[in-house]
């Protein structure tokens, strides 16, 4: 059964720092496209990070970059979001996807150029 499941999520200040986790059971993240999308209350997902198989291409948000680094431990079967100077904007549900295609054919903002999902984990920066 392919599974992803977040983890690392919470209420934060602002200014503070959080790292998510997106585990994998059934796949191989490593062998896929693993982006990170998030969700604020009345707004569409959105695309926060991308990386690709080669764990070289790595991809943000431009109102994300300088705070968020995204990274895979593959011996783990998990990829991390690390961030960092968090801001009330940045609330909402994290969630991460799998993409199983070529990775020069995913448009990494394209939610519908992925597979699989993960449940989401809740993300709250207040203070």
């Amino acid at each position: 059964q392919v599974q992803l499941v977040e983890s690392g999520g919470g209420l934060v200040q602002p200014g503070g720092s959080l790292r998510l986790s997106c585990a994998g059971s059934g796949l191989t993240l490593g062998d896929l496209v693993i982006g990170w999308f998030r969700q604020a209350p009345g707004k569409e997902r959105e695309g926060v990070s991308c990386i690709k198989r080669s764990g070289f291409s790595t991809y943000y948000a431009d109102s994300v970059k300088g705070r968020f680094t995204i990274s895979r431990d593959n011996a783990k079967n998990t990829v991390y979001l690390r961030m960092t100077d968090l801001k009330p904007e940045d609330t909402g549900v994290y969630y991460c996807a799998a993409a199983g295609r070529p990775p020069n054919t995913v448009l990494w903002k394209n939610e519908f150029d992925y597979d699989y999902w993960g449940q989401g984990t809740q993300v709250t920066v207040s203070s």
